[in-house]
């Protein structure tokens, strides 16, 4: 087929002239609007652009030592309407000050009272149903006086934040529903909340925000505010083709995770441990801190007061905040100076007489003088085994009464008297007070000094220590000598990984030479293990333990005579003795009738230390092993890789679990076969089948809030596994 040229010549000739045109008018546009119309177009750009808003980013979690959810931030919101939004106009008149006037339309005020008239009662039955707080008619008056005011920033539920679900219901409700927010009037701040799985285990430690300002307040929130809160982002508005884009000029980063020291389980075991012999001493509060001795990590610290409700609460981080006078767990340290001074042997003796003791005008007791007459003479090892204050009292103002700042610079070598530099708002460090002459040269006069001081002093009293400083204390003669600094806070992680692990933090290398140490670990292995000594009830059958009881008598009002007066009875102390792995500390304050720091507190250590002895327990099971059986033990639903870990260690075989993390188990002909659980991001996981743990793990990770009833395994989850997702909703989970 033969082309006519000249056809195809004069269409390439079109083409090229129509470009040429295109090209010159584009280039004079562009001309006119860089030159005639430059200072428009800078106006309109001026206008378009609005100011830089800063982008909030996530607040980290806080997770356990084993990486269970234990604080995270869901939203919450507190609502407004403005009943005047949309319809104010400017006036051409100007008021007296040169602003101009603000006028409604009163066309479109009517249009807006009968929007809200026509849908007022939708939308407080509606209401009733997403926040039961008010009633139906409590909502209408409410709304009503409102709209008749026509205020302008009034609260949809009154003096209410609803959580994330409250919220998304409540803006389905009609005039809430309108994507027109100008026309509907609705305005909300939005908070961060934070959510605790595990209730108020720890919660003391964990700390508290200030919800309306988003920052935090106490505990480990604020410790460590500067690492979750993370840095903020910023963002621009730009009108593009009549409509606002958001622009992005900086992303927000996300606050770092904190993984704390805590174990949930220990924390657990504490708390309850504590809060049963609470309530049946009806004490007024209690502590519990059991501290790692390699490490000083906290793995469990409790807190609990009485309310007027009679039930106890985590209310005050009494555990490192309050200054008590520690009683005779002080008597340790006071021995400790004397013994490691060379003033006084392990074979030295002192007469303790019939238990009645007149120091310098004021009657010393034992706590046996009215029933056994006194110890009589006691070696310095029976001194801390009876907690004689006689014998303790003699031995130290026997040889320090007219040099006492050498024994209050002893108390401070040792480690009692020193300050832990705790990053927590609040920490007290301990009190003990530095003697200073006076113009004769004697202690007697001076302001903060008596003849009676350094007795009393040496037994526990006129000091005040909290519980974290005799815990850390107790913790180095378990450690060899060797004081660490209580570590709350192991490192910070970033998307499941580790980013930075804080370091072990040695506070003094030797509190005392190597007798010395060896002196006091024989006493405080005698005062549980000899029936001798008053700590037999903080022993074990199944391991030995170390330690020191406690007793101090509490002023509550007019002093020690005057008053009602209250007690503080405490055990601290470390097992194994052997090879010391936790050391503990409990301290209850009550008004019992009979006070006894073996018999209330060291009951309470005793079995604490065996449910955490016994959940740690490995065996050998070859010893066991019955060769013509074949044993396979039952694996719950829940984390692969970790049931995996525990099989291999008590040499079960398994097959499958390989590239999934979360499966079902079942017994097979060679062991324990493990079948893949799809755990879908966008649904409620089914937790059916698995352990408490896992199961608070697999809902928390994914926003869910948890509650928990029974024990053992799940049976039953309130929200149907495989449902959609939603953020912040309660799931209540039976176990059984």
């Amino acid at each position: 087929m033969k082309f006519d040229k000249k056809y195809i010549n004069t269409r390439i000739t079109v083409i090229v002239v129509i470009a040429a045109m295109l090209m010159i008018a584009i280039i004079t546009r562009a001309v006119i609007t860089a030159t005639v119309e430059n200072e428009k177009w800078k106006k309109v750009g001026a206008v378009s652009v609005s100011d830089t808003m800063s982008l909030k980013p996530n607040r980290g979690n806080i997770l356990s030592a084993d990486g269970q959810l234990m604080a995270s931030s869901l939203p919450d919101y507190k609502v407004y309407v403005d009943f005047l939004a949309g319809i104010e106009r400017l006036a051409d008149s100007l008021a007296p000050d040169g602003s101009k006037v603000k006028v409604y339309d009163p066309v479109q005020l009517a249009e807006k009272d009968t929007m809200w008239n026509e849908n007022m009662d939708t939308i407080c039955r509606g209401l009733v149903e997403i926040c039961p707080k008010y009633t139906y008619e409590d909502y209408r008056s409410h709304l009503e006086e409102g709209l008749a005011k026509r205020k302008r920033y009034w609260e949809v539920c009154p003096h209410t934040v609803l959580n994330f679900i409250q919220f998304n219901e409540l803006v389905k409700l009609p005039v809430f529903n309108l994507k027109n927010r100008n026309r509907s009037g609705l305005t909300y701040e939005e908070r961060n909340n934070r959510n605790k799985p595990f209730g108020s285990l720890a919660r003391r430690t964990l700390g508290e925000m200030f919800g309306a300002k988003d920052s935090a307040r106490s505990g480990l929130e604020l410790a460590y505010d500067s690492l979750l809160r993370g840095e903020p982002g910023k963002v621009h508005h730009k009108k593009v083709l009549s409509k606002y884009l958001s622009i992005i000029d900086k992303e927000p980063v996300d606050g770092y995770d904190l993984v704390s020291t805590i174990d949930v389980s220990m924390q657990d075991i504490c708390e309850s441990a504590l809060r049963e012999k609470l309530h049946e001493l009806d004490a007024s509060m209690g502590v519990v801190i059991l501290m790692e001795v390699k490490t000083g990590d906290v793995k469990a610290i409790v807190n609990l007061m009485r309310y007027d409700d009679g039930n106890y609460y985590e209310a005050r981080n009494y555990a490192l905040a309050a200054l008590m006078e520690p009683g005779s767990t002080f008597k340790t340290a006071s021995i400790m100076v004397a013994l490691d001074d060379g003033y006084i042997t392990t074979k030295d003796w002192v007469d303790t007489g019939n238990g009645i003791c007149n120091m310098y005008g004021a009657k010393m007791k034992d706590h046996n003088w009215a029933t056994r007459g006194g110890y009589g003479p006691i070696d310095v090892p029976h001194t801390l085994m009876y907690s004689s204050n006689i014998g303790v009292s003699k031995l130290i103002d026997g040889h320090y009464h007219n040099q006492p700042e050498k024994f209050v610079e002893g108390l401070r070598r040792v480690g009692i008297g020193t300050p832990l530099g705790l990053p927590f708002d609040g920490a007290a460090d301990p009190v003990i007070r530095m003697p200073h002459k006076d113009h004769t040269g004697g202690y007697r006069m001076s302001d903060n000094w008596s003849a009676t001081a350094l007795a009393w002093m040496s037994i526990g009293y006129e000091t005040q220590i909290p519980p974290i400083s005799t815990v850390s204390f107790y913790n180095a003669i378990a450690n060899g000598g060797k004081m660490v600094r209580p570590r709350f806070v192991r490192g910070i992680s970033r998307n499941g990984e580790m980013v930075e692990e804080f370091p072990v933090e040695v506070i003094k290398p030797q509190i005392c030479k190597k007798s010395t140490l060896d002196d006091i670990q024989n006493i405080l292995y005698r005062v549980v293990n000899d029936k001798e000594g008053l700590g037999k009830k903080a022993g074990n059958p199944y391991f030995h333990v170390s330690g020191k009881t406690g007793t101090a008598q509490v002023a509550t009002g007019g002093g020690y005579k005057a008053g009602h007066n209250e007690h503080l009875v405490s055990f601290c102390g470390y097992y194994p003795s052997e090879d010391p792995k936790y050391t503990c500390i409990v301290a209850i304050r009550h008004a019992y009738y009979v006070a006894s720091g073996g018999g209330q507190a060291g009951v309470v250590f005793s079995k604490i230390a065996q449910r955490i002895y016994s959940k740690n327990v490995t065996t050998d099971l070859n010893v066991a092993k019955d060769s013509t059986a074949v044993s396979v033990p039952a694996v719950k639903t829940g984390n692969v890789l970790a049931a995996r870990q525990v099989l291999e260690e008590l040499g079960v075989k398994s097959q499958g679990g390989q590239g999934y993390e979360w499966g079902s188990a079942s017994a097979g002909e060679k062991g324990v076969d493990f079948h893949q659980m799809k755990m879908d991001e966008n649904v409620v996981p089914n937790v059916i089948g698995m352990g408490a743990r896992d199961a608070a793990y697999a809902l928390g990770t994914r926003g869910l809030t948890v509650r928990m009833k029974g024990r053992g395994k799940v049976t039953s989850q309130s929200v149907v596994g495989g449902s959609k997702l939603v953020k912040g909703q309660t799931v209540l989970i039976e176990l059984n």
